[in-house]
């Protein structure tokens, strides 16, 4: 595999995907310690290749975030690629980048512009260019790029592939060269979700060395049933004349609705006034404060673009910044409205792309629509998933975000796994199918307890809403497995059924629905549980186990049994019946 690696990228040549490669007898002979042993062969990445975007120090590797003057040689690798390589992972070099991750396009580097793998007079999207490039063409398995402002988002979109960019801090930027320290994410390219999964769940942790580094868990009950995806009203969505964009975005929508998800129209403007404070306020000066001492002797040797962005942000002071503090705390809790109205945010990726020409007659301006839909993201503090949507009719791909609050990255992974299969079928420039490789099962969903219910708590039951209020979500409507009674008790109110499991019998199964509830919840759902009731676990028809409620056998001896109708509502249609 490593040779074929070396193949493939002396036959592509070195630039301008790459800025430094670790030799070939140095990755052989890292592949031929992992080959000798057997532990490593149970390593969750064993042999994985593996790119790196040249602002991540890797030891013993010039890092030169993408200016020669600026470059360093590290004597210890960034936490991230530490995790990997322990994870059995093979380094194959580093990429290249809009210098000082400064940019959204592939083009701002001495050491030559990236381009689409689709069409060599397109951008390849940026800063992370030359990472996404290497998966898009088959030369690495996964690669890290960074995000502030949308680098991990953009270059996926316009190269076919799937970019992951974690919640904030999940992701240890020890290592990492500044771009805006506060709001920098170390982000993932593959081709697939799951091969995003799988990354994430070896580079994700806290980590002491990084000062914004933390842990969480979002609970994500939608995920396991019918969901709420926002978008923007018509009158705010923007495709800069891009009309095959809009149609494909349009598709997409469709796509998701077709999953289970109810489209829900969102203020985007809110979102926008976000994005603005990005590079209309103080936090360009935060790019600054990164370098300030090479800028202030090296600025003559730096892109003139990405010199003039950081130059010019040298009259915000103190008080510029402390009243963007405060204008983004206001548009943070108005936000929130939207988010009580959606579970994620569909938007397209970008709103269009570009020739490389086009960006260097206008950098600036061109730059700034490629963050259309990227920019607030970090400032909010929201995971997001980009994903492959499609081809215009000049064959550029086309791509879409799955937007999500802060700890819910396994969640938009596995939703976006099912919006990439429905609309998508080439795995970035690869010529492979996505269709060969294994989709993402949802399981139960993250952060959520399985419940079964079958009595008051059901849709519609008195007893719901102590569902409802924790943030549970129905997932299902099914049977438990054979071999269960079901009791209508007495004494109870509101009324309530039994189950108890009789292993001798061959029932007909309960019918119950089966509800996601927060983990955080939980507990507090079960201890408002009165006798003879508990919960425990119970099988359903296709052998999953779940929690369920259950009832003491103490309390059948006065109970009727029910088993022959088959469910609770059945027996609440008889004695409606019964009464009329």
């Amino acid at each position: 595999m490593v040779r074929e690696v070396y193949r493939r990228i002396d036959k592509q040549g070195k630039r301008p995907v790459w800025i430094e490669l670790v030799p070939e007898s140095a990755a052989l002979a890292r592949a031929e310690e992992l080959e000798a042993s057997a532990d490593a062969r149970a390593l969750p990445l064993y042999g994985v290749p593996f790119a790196v975007k040249d602002n991540i120090d890797v030891a013993g590797m010039p890092t030169t975030a993408g200016c020669p003057a600026f470059a360093y040689t590290p004597a210890k690798s960034a936490t991230v690629v530490e995790r990997l390589l322990a994870a059995g992972a093979i380094l194959i070099g580093k990429t290249n980048l809009d210098q000082f991750a400064t940019g959204l396009v592939g083009v701002r580097s001495p050491y030559g512009a990236c381009s689409s793998v689709f069409d060599a007079s397109h951008i390849s999207g940026g800063s992370s260019a030359g990472s996404a490039v290497a998966v898009a063409s088959g030369l690495v398995s996964f690669s890290l790029g960074t995000d502030t402002a949308g680098s991990g988002r953009v270059p996926a979109a316009f190269n076919n592939i799937v970019g992951w960019k974690p919640t904030r801090g999940a992701v240890s930027a020890a290592g990492v060269v500044p771009a805006c320290r506060t709001l920098d994410c170390v982000s993932v390219f593959t081709l697939t979700s799951s091969d995003a999964l799988q990354v994430m769940k070896a580079a994700s942790g806290y980590d002491a060395l990084d000062p914004f580094s933390r842990v969480g868990q979002e609970p994500s009950p939608w995920l396991g049933g019918p969901f709420r995806f926002g978008v923007p009203s018509k009158g705010q969505l923007e495709f800069f004349g891009d009309d095959a964009a809009a149609e494909l975005f349009a598709r997409a929508e469709e796509r998701l609705a077709e999953l289970g998800g109810t489209r829900v129209e969102i203020d985007f403007a809110l979102f926008r006034a976000v994005a603005e404070l990005l590079y209309s306020g103080p936090w360009v000066a935060e790019r600054l404060a990164a370098i300030r001492e090479f800028f202030e002797l090296h600025e003559a040797e730096m892109d003139p673009t990405v010199r003039a962005i950081l130059g010019g942000s040298t009259g915000y002071s103190a008080v510029d910044a402390y009243r963007a503090i405060y204008r983004l705390a206001e548009l943070r809790q108005k936000s929130e409205a939207e988010w009580r109205r959606m579970d994620v945010m569909l938007l397209p990726t970008t709103g269009t792309t570009y020739k490389i020409e086009e960006v260097r007659a206008e950098p600036i301006k061109l730059n700034a629509n490629l963050g259309f839909y990227t920019n607030f993201v970090n400032l909010l503090d929201l995971a997001a998933v980009a994903v492959p949507a499609g081809f215009r009719s000049n064959g550029l791909p086309f791509g879409v975000s799955l937007i999500g609050r802060a700890w819910t990255d396994s969640a938009l992974l596995t939703l976006g796994d099912r919006l990439h299969r429905a609309g998508s079928s080439e795995l970035g420039g690869t010529k492979k199918a996505l269709q060969e490789t294994p989709a993402m099962t949802a399981g139960t969903p993250p952060g959520c307890v399985l419940v079964a219910v079958l009595g008051a708590h059901l849709t519609g039951q008195p007893l719901n809403w102590q569902l409802r209020e924790r943030g549970a979500r129905l997932v299902r409507t099914c049977r438990t497995a054979r071999g269960y009674r079901f009791y209508a008790l007495s004494g109870t109110s509101p009324a309530k059924p039994g189950l108890v499991r009789d292993q001798l019998m061959d029932g007909p199964g309960i019918e119950v629905e089966v509800w996601a509830v927060p983990e955080a919840r939980f507990g507090g759902f079960v201890a408002a549980i009165p006798p003879p009731l508990s919960i425990g676990s119970a099988e359903l028809e296709d052998g999953e186990v779940v929690k369920c409620f259950l009832c003491e056998p103490y309390a059948i001896g006065s109970a009727e049994e029910i088993t022959e109708l088959g469910g609770w509502r059945a027996y609440l249609a008889r004695e409606s019946k019964d009464v009329g």
